[in-house]
């Protein structure tokens, strides 16, 4: 039986087109594109992950990936991967501003880490929102949820050289919305409070000049942002909660809108 270079490609595309997809996904996504991991690694779960999915994949044409159609069916999955990791990653992206705020409003602007999970300097307050919500993410099982999501996705998004929906951008663009009302919903309790503590120092100051306010007043500020943080974490997590299952409503929706 003699095989055309065409057919071969064709066959070639079956397992380049989901891995692109998963790739992608894997590049953004929070916790899987981490820095820390090696990007061996990384390539060593998206191979695995393309491997384990590849049996539930519906049919897929049989288009030569270096045609235009080709072109186009690869350009749309890795457009649908990426949107996938990065309706997550912005949830993350919420609680690294979050945490910013926070540190600027306690005085704790000036302590910046090198972030090892992005590899840029970061507030320190930003770090621990971060690792907070990476461990709530994990404790969710949204790693697996995610992996689900992405399953389904060939199911209700299969793969053909046809073009996606124009609602599909609106939803990425409307979700990136719930970053800064996400990382609102995060400084509020701590902006909150320092407010009324910043007012009741210059109620002080104005009532005696002569008081230095920056000697007394930042270790003051500081102690009570650091326990006002400690207080807030209950409300956090339930914030956290809520902006992780409308990611993986938005994640859902996508899938559904691009089709």
């Amino acid at each position: 039986m003699q095989i055309s270079s065409a057919e071969a490609a064709a066959w070639a595309g079956t397992f380049l087109w989901p891995l692109t997809r998963v790739a992608a996904m894997v590049l953004t996504a929070p916790v899987f594109s981490s820095r820390v991991t090696p990007r061996r690694v990384r390539l060593m779960v998206a191979l695995a992950l393309t491997w384990a999915i590849l049996p539930f994949v519906p049919p897929m044409p049989m288009v030569e990936p270096l045609s235009p159609a080709g072109l186009l069916v690869t350009a749309q999955q890795l457009l649908i991967g990426l949107s996938m990791g990065f309706l997550l990653r912005l949830v993350f992206g919420a609680l690294e501003l979050g945490g910013q705020v926070i540190a600027t409003q306690v005085g704790l602007g000036f302590a910046s880490l090198v972030d090892p999970q992005s590899g840029a300097q970061s507030a320190l307050l930003s770090q621990f929102y971060t690792l907070l919500g990476t461990l709530v993410f994990l404790g969710l099982n949204g790693h697996l949820m995610l992996i689900q999501l992405l399953a389904d996705s060939f199911t209700v998004l299969p793969v053909a050289p046809t073009g996606a929906d124009r609602d599909w951008l609106w939803i990425v663009v409307n979700w990136a919305g719930h970053m800064f009302a996400g990382a609102v919903l995060v400084a509020l309790p701590a902006i909150a409070s320092l407010l009324v503590v910043n007012m009741a120092f210059g109620v002080m100051v104005r009532a005696a000049p002569q008081l230095n306010i920056f000697a007394v007043g930042f270790p003051i500020t500081l102690i009570l942002g650091l326990l006002i943080i400690l207080y807030s974490l209950p409300n956090l997590m339930y914030q956290l909660n809520n902006l992780f299952s409308e990611a993986f409503r938005g994640i859902s929706q996508l899938a559904g809108g691009a089709g």
